[in-house]
């Protein structure tokens, strides 16, 4: 259903009981000691046990049935075009089926595939508050994509980031994307852009689409944006010595994506690890793409981080939800008080050597999605992408 209609019919109030294990999405407590949430009007206003809290006059109340409540997943790094439609891999229905993989916040990295995209002063800004306002406007099944990311080019003033900024703007498309692939002139933009609160990420690795090049450590470093996007390369990697340098020179978001290279996603993961700034550490999948759309991508790394990175499995749920909140600026990721009330719902998938969800996904198992929540409204049950969940929840009112 699109955004206006779910979110019609005044004051709400959802009250969600019965959870088996609820994760925070945040690095230092990432499991809670709770089993129910209550939102209100879309946003959490209570969390703990159920004899605790006033779970009464709910507009809709969900049984979790001992399932696992994990904040939404987020992706830091899609290239939407218009709507649902990605022109890539001439593909319809591509954001709701992201959705069904547990994804409920999308960050544009730059709408780079449109068709005869302007490079122009004029034409590139006009662009970005185009699919901003596009996108805040229709959002598909809820889904909260946040779009109108331009890339830099060559001319662009500081004057034109404050203006970007007063229209909305708050993300850059990847750095490299455009003309500006030099380290000083992409460093004076990005402190502009961060001036303005636009928040910014580098293209990292080898060309992905024709304009693109190679980014390399040294541009990375000197352009200092807020995030290194995929520095497991999209697709292809830097050697190891460079992720390394990249990990222990800068302080910025270390983004390990889906499309890449996985050897060196791990690489990079070790080197977060060993520098205790797992707290950097954000996932996205690079898509849509040459490789094409992959729903269940933020899962796939998670698992796949889980299983083979030494890290436990909560910990890399917080990569996909507290980081990037916290990385990004955004209201969602978390499950604390305030904010938005945005849910997955997940259990192990049917017969699953795992015996928990959590020991499942150690063993790289993919978990099954039973359920999805934004801002307080339901917008999908059992998952049409994900293995079967062994259990669901279950709307019981309202």
């Amino acid at each position: 259903m699109a955004h206006e209609e779910a979110a019609a019919g005044g004051p709400s109030k959802l009250v969600i009981k019965n959870i088996g294990l609820m994760l925070s999405g945040d690095l230092g407590r990432p499991m809670l000691d709770a089993d129910s949430v209550v939102a209100v009007n879309g946003r959490i206003s209570a969390i703990g046990r159920a004899t605790d809290l006033d779970l009464s006059a709910a507009t809709t109340t969900i049984d979790a049935n001992g399932t696992t409540l994990v904040p939404g997943l987020i992706d830091s790094h899609v290239h939407p075009v218009a709507g649902d439609w990605t022109p890539r891999q001439n593909q319809l229905g591509w954001i709701d089926s992201c959705l069904h993989g547990g994804i409920t916040t999308m960050i544009s990295a730059g709408e780079v595939h449109t068709p005869g995209r302007p490079r122009d002063i004029v034409g590139l800004k006009a662009m970005a508050v185009t699919a901003q306002r596009c996108f805040s406007n229709f959002r598909v099944n809820g889904v909260k994509v946040h779009a109108g990311a331009p890339v830099i080019e060559p001319g662009l003033e500081e004057k034109d980031f404050a203006e970007l900024a007063n229209a909305g703007i708050r993300y850059l498309g990847e750095v490299g994307l455009g003309g500006v692939k030099d380290g000083p002139t992409a460093r004076k933009m990005v402190a502009w852009a961060r001036k303005y609160g636009i928040n910014s990420t580098i293209h990292t690795g080898g060309p992905s689409i024709p304009g693109s090049g190679l980014i390399d450590k040294d541009v990375v470093l000197e352009a200092d944006t807020d995030v290194i996007g995929h520095i497991n390369g999209g697709h292809t990697a830097l050697p190891d010595d460079q992720i390394q340098c990249l990990c222990e020179q800068c302080n910025r978001g270390l983004e390990l994506v889906h499309n890449g290279n996985e050897r060196a996603a791990l690489v990079t993961l070790r080197a977060a690890k060993e520098l205790k700034q797992l707290d950097r550490v954000i996932l996205g999948t690079d898509a849509p793409a040459g490789s094409g759309v992959q729903p269940l991508g933020i899962l796939r790394m998670i698992s796949m981080l889980a299983s083979l990175g030494e890290v436990s499995a909560e910990t890399a749920f917080c990569f996909a939800t507290g980081n990037t909140a916290k990385l990004r600026a955004l209201d969602c990721g978390l499950i604390e008080i305030g904010r938005a009330a945005d849910f997955i719902f997940l259990d192990r998938a049917q017969h699953s050597a795992g015996k928990t969800l959590l020991d499942s996904v150690r063993l790289g198992d993919l978990p099954g999605v039973g359920m999805t929540v934004i801002d307080g409204v339901v917008r999908s049950h059992r998952s049409r992408n994900t293995p079967p969940a062994t259990k669901v929840p279950t709307i019981v009112a309202g």
